[in-house]
């Protein structure tokens, strides 16, 4: 267990209390989720902070500890090389890009939480950065390289957003979102080769 960056830290201690509160207030009149998931426009439970506080909220444990995994194997990874600041805003601005296009290209969902677009620009930035780093997924007993492997997941992100599925409650079009999101900013920096994000 290396020792965690501030950002990152402090990003599972927030996902880890929210999610308990969720299950805490799950059974009241008054469930977080009708306050704080993120909700289609035309839902009268449609607030506009919603783009922010649904990535910080699961819809179960395994929802919270995959995020949160991958948010401690590929996040410190980018905090330790950008530093606190950049990854705290890389990060944030992947989530709301995220809920904004989960807003924008699929109206048919109930509600959304989860921090998964965050996440998937998260390893967008991540394969961009270190294109052949060997990953293993689940079920694939092989490694394959970064740049392989994370464009896989968004190929398999974006069949799901336009098959539609039945049962299917991924949304698809904000792990996308996240993601290009993800993968604009880190070109662009690396473009520019600033160090600081203001």
């Amino acid at each position: 267990m290396r020792s965690l960056p501030a950002v990152v830290k402090n990003l599972l201690i927030a996902n880890v209390v929210v999610f308990l509160a969720q299950l805490f207030f799950h059974s009241s009149s008054t469930p977080l989720e009708a306050y704080f998931a993120l909700f289609p426009f035309r839902s009268p439970y449609f607030k506009i902070w919603q783009v922010v506080t649904h990535m910080f909220m699961h819809g179960g444990w395994f929802h919270l500890l995959f995020n949160m995994f991958a948010l401690y194997m590929f996040g410190a990874m980018l905090e330790q090389l950008w530093g606190a600041k950049r990854f705290f805003n890389f990060y944030m601005i992947c989530g709301i890009v995220a809920g904004i296009a989960q807003l924008v290209f699929d109206s048919n969902f109930s509600y959304a939480v989860g921090a998964s677009g965050a996440i998937m620009g998260v390893l967008a930035a991540f394969a961009y950065l270190f294109p052949n780093t060997p990953l293993y997924l689940m079920f694939i007993p092989i490694p394959i390289k970064a740049k392989y492997a994370i464009p896989g997941l968004m190929a398999l992100d974006l069949f799901g957003g336009f098959a539609r599925v039945p049962g299917d409650n991924i949304a698809h079009f904000a792990h996308l979102g996240g993601a290009v999101a993800g993968f604009i900013l880190v070109l662009l920096w690396n473009k520019t080769n600033r160090n600081t994000f203001y």
